[in-house]
């Protein structure tokens, strides 16, 4: 997906951009200002030929040297990947599945906030308690249009995923992070993660094979 005025980058690269976001989240932890190159590669399991590259998207960044200056880069990729300051997210289906992200602390420290949960039995009883609204699926457009809601996890049954998906587009969404076990077929414009944790599984499963 193209955005206007920025550079079209791999979709590898902007993975590897969160990888370095977390490396440099640790170093300002442990209150370490500055990291060559080779440092923060290896930290991040790359090589420092790759890391140059992919901050090449950007401009131009370190001191040759001293390295990268911690804060400013962490800010940067921050600002690159729209973390800087809270994402607004919506959940739509609030099963096991769907009850175990909603509860999930961490998402706030990386940026993004699930502000609602929309499901086809909003007031169905449920074990836990979560502190987001759960609101049924009719008031699901008006919500997203409302809050200028742009990211959605789904976690609907694969019979429901891709109608669920189209009005989450029509309304304006145009991130998915798909638990559902079906592709989506969605516009060019809209990006699709797909998590299936049986494909994962099974990839783990060929590796370690005697």
């Amino acid at each position: 997906m193209k955005k206007t005025g920025r550079p079209v980058i791999p979709r590898k690269t902007i993975y590897r951009l969160s990888i370095y976001l977390r490396c440099l989240a640790r170093l300002r932890e442990n209150s370490i200002g500055t990291v060559s190159s080779e440092a923060l590669a290896k930290a991040a399991g790359v090589k420092p030929t790759q890391l140059r590259k992919d901050l090449a998207y950007f401009g131009t960044f370190g001191t040759r040297g001293l390295g990268y200056d911690v804060t400013e880069l962490s800010q940067k990729i921050a600002n690159e990947l729209g973390t800087s300051s809270l994402q607004p997210v919506i959940l739509v289906g609030v099963g096991n599945l769907g009850m175990a992200l909603l509860s999930y602390r961490g998402f706030e420290k990386e940026g993004f906030e699930i502000i609602a949960a929309f499901d086809a039995a909003p007031t169905r009883k449920r074990d836990k308690e979560i502190k987001q609204p759960i609101l049924s699926m009719d008031s699901m457009p008006a919500f997203i249009r409302e809050h200028g809601v742009k990211m959605a996890i789904l976690s609907v049954p694969a019979a429901a995923a891709q109608a669920v998906s189209n009005q989450m587009i029509e309304s304006g969404v145009t991130g998915i992070l798909n638990f559902s076990p079906i592709v989506l077929a969605v516009p060019e414009d809209v990006m699709v993660n797909n998590v299936n944790l049986a494909i994962e599984l099974e990839n783990l499963s060929y590796f370690i094979q005697d």
